[in-house]
């Protein structure tokens, strides 16, 4: 799409046309502006001029800079592990390792531009980058999603997830030795207060936010637990466990350096998996419920930490 053209009256007679522009109030590169020039869409006092061009006494630049392409979701061929699927939703188990949907720096090879391919469309309710997407889940957190496939079915789930009336439980590896078997963090969550990228438990502006656990296997220094969210507040089993002094195996952002290594073995990726989502279907009303157990990597490294356990006597 065309933007509209500005004119730019040179305060500096003699200087090359590209260069004027590269150093004008557009914040153009010169790479930028040369293309400009050559796709004639740059007129010096009514006339179509070359890059070398040198400005003259009462030259007058008008530019016309196009908007940029407002980029859209396509449609790739990318394997997916559908749990359930029918006219109004598809229940998918989202691998670790990828994005939700497109967003700056990730617009190809997300769940949605699978979903794309598989079936044509999605729901529009949430715009060209995110159809048919109710909830999310982070990128290196593996589990159960449901996705919207038209926009009565999103509008019905979007309702289910805004009054907490779904069933989310988790499957989580945290670091630790828990005091109690199980409890609830009730802590708010808002957007830290300097880095935006994560989010931070608050009193002041934060969301209430709720989250039960309960320990399944103690290990030595780790414990495998079972997590009900009471909310769906962004990072919220991440941000709930890092606050009670048990983040989550592998969790560099809420756990630090210390996260990414676990007795030794190395944790690639927050250990983190959501086990178990219960809905209403949208249209039958009918109650339905879904499991995946965790994938290979958590397995793993349970397995490695009841050996570890073993050896030291502990308990599993």
């Amino acid at each position: 799409m065309q933007g509209k053209p500005v004119r730019l009256v040179p305060a500096v007679t003699g200087m090359r046309l590209d260069v004027f522009l590269a150093g004008s109030a557009l914040g153009l590169t010169r790479s930028h502006a040369r293309k400009l020039i050559d796709d004639g869409l740059v007129i010096v006092s009514g006339k179509p001029r070359k890059a070398n061009y040198r400005l003259r006494p009462g030259d007058i630049v008008d530019v016309t800079v196009p908007e940029p392409e407002e980029p859209q979701a396509l449609p790739e061929d990318i394997p997916l592990d559908v749990l359930y699927e029918d006219e109004d939703i598809v229940v998918v188990n989202k691998p670790a390792g990828m994005v939700v949907h497109p967003a700056a720096g990730n617009f190809s090879g997300t769940l949605v531009n699978a979903l794309l391919f598989r079936y044509g469309g999605l729901s529009s309710v949430g715009g060209r980058f995110r159809p048919g997407i109710v909830h999310r889940l982070d990128k290196d957190t593996s589990g159960v999603m449901v996705v919207a496939r038209n926009d009565q079915a999103h509008h019905n789930l979007a309702r289910q997830f805004k009054s907490h009336q779904n069933v989310r439980e988790y499957e989580a590896i945290a670091i630790g030795t828990f005091k109690d078997a199980e409890g609830t963090v009730a802590v708010a969550i808002g957007r830290h207060v300097t880095d935006r990228k994560k989010m931070s438990p608050v009193t002041f502006r934060g969301k209430n936010a709720m989250t039960h656990y309960r320990v399944i296997e103690n290990f030595v220094g780790a414990a495998r637990v079972r997590l009900r969210l009471a909310t769906g507040r962004t990072h919220q089993v991440r941000v709930h466990m890092a606050h009670i002094g048990h983040p989550l195996a592998g969790d560099r952002v809420y756990g630090g350096a210390g996260a990414a290594k676990l007795l030794g073995m190395n944790i690639p990726r927050q250990m983190l998996h959501a086990a178990l989502l219960g809905i209403t279907h949208p249209s039958t009303g009918k109650y339905m419920q879904f499991e995946k157990e965790a994938p290979e990597d958590m397995r793993k490294a349970l397995e490695f930490l009841r050996m570890k356990a073993k050896g030291a006597g502990g308990a599993g």
